[in-house]
């Protein structure tokens, strides 16, 4: 159950300890209805019973691990946002924390501030997020069987503006800033995992990127086009809220239409150029035997070779369950056996420089990092 949006928002803290448990609840008494409990079989009652927005979820907990509680807690209850506070941090679960949906990532002994500004602004952001929800939920299909598919975006997005949902977006981003504020909102309540996925490739595409010569706005629209590249995927089947359909469903059927969809998704919103050559071209090979077009070698635009190394990067180095994923060592391994084929050898090399020098390590619940400037 999810709180109403009147009077103050409700925290359910989940802590098996009794000071960390008792120091939660005297801070944020003051600001919020709290309910407390000690493991995960209380707080899953407690939510089948109560409305509650927002939890804080220690990971180790007697009677299972926090991140399987974290998991079930973002299947099972949409809208609900969780902030991670444990003594017991790991680069591995802070890992999994991103990509099952935690909102935040904290460790013991927390600070105070720290942990009140990240509450207000995750509250901030599911407030946010509940009004698109509920305006994909008033809006017509935006999968591929709707003809009119960047009309019915374009609509999408006016709606999200008028329900007040809308957010400045990154400044980085400049013009395009709330354009990609609405995308990147869409993206997390459509498929977290996607929406994590894309993060990560962004962060990698970018790291690639700032070892080349590229302007200031080519390396926005690589940055851009990386955190995007998979938008197409939620007009095949990515889960979106009050619709059915989850994402294996669209990749049962087929996921090469995804490259199209997402052109046509972007047609509305007046992206750079480079930013649909990546979406459109993003799953072409080295060699040719890619799609859609079969492109080869030079011929495939030099942003979508990006994406496609730093993609497949990521598939390898954070697969979920059931799959098993690799070291970043074996994955560029793996890469340069395929230098050549799927991927521009000399970007492969490039990549391995980025790996060596220890900047492809993805920083959990930091934002993808903005283009290097120019000397």
């Amino acid at each position: 159950m999810i709180a109403p949006e009147n009077d103050k928002p409700t925290i359910l803290i989940v802590e098996d300890e009794t000071g960390p448990r008792n120091a939660l609840k005297m801070i944020l008494r003051p600001f919020y209805d709290l309910h407390a409990v000690e493991n995960a079989q209380a707080a899953l009652q407690l939510l089948k019973e109560q409305p509650v927005d927002l939890v804080t979820l220690d990971l180790k907990l007697p009677d299972r691990p926090g991140v399987e509680l974290l998991r079930e807690l973002k299947l099972e209850h949409e809208g609900l946002e969780v902030i991670i506070i444990t003594g017991y941090g790991s680069l591995k679960s802070a890992m999994d924390g991103l990509r099952y949906g935690a909102a935040g990532y904290l460790l013991k002994p927390f600070n105070v501030t720290e942990l009140i500004t990240l509450i207000k602004q995750t509250l901030a952001k599911k407030q946010r997020l509940d009004r698109l929800r509920h305006c994909l939920r008033r809006q017509p299909d935006l999968r591929e069987a709707d003809t009119d598919l960047a009309v019915a975006w374009e609509q999408l997005r006016h709606q999200y503006s008028r329900a007040g949902a809308a957010q400045p977006g990154d400044s980085r981003f400049g013009q395009y800033a709330p354009v990609v504020g609405f995308l990147s909102d869409v993206l997390e309540v459509s498929n977290r995992e996607l929406f994590s996925h894309s993060q990560r490739v962004s962060f990698y595409s970018t790291q690639l990127g700032n070892h080349l010569p590229l302007s200031e706005i080519e390396r926005m629209s690589l940055t851009l086009g990386a955190w995007l590249h998979d938008i197409g995927m939620i007009g095949i089947g990515g889960q979106i809220p009050g619709k059915t359909g989850p994402l294996e469903e669209g990749l049962a059927e087929g996921n090469h239409r995804h490259t199209d969809l997402g052109t046509r998704i972007l047609l509305p919103f007046a992206l750079p150029a480079e930013v649909s050559q990546i979406i459109a071209y993003h799953h072409e090979l080295f060699d040719g035997s890619g799609y859609p077009e079969g492109l080869q070698g030079d011929g495939i635009p030099l942003f979508a070779r990006i994406v496609s190394i730093g993609q497949r990067f990521d598939e390898m180095t954070a697969s979920p369950p059931p799959q098993a994923s690799v070291s970043r060592d074996e994955a560029m391994k793996q890469l340069q056996a395929q230098a050549g084929t799927r991927f521009d050898p000399e970007l492969v090399e490039l990549f391995a420089q980025v790996v060596r020098e220890g900047t492809a390590s993805f920083a959990p619940f930091a934002p993808v990092p903005g283009p290097a400037t120019t000397p």
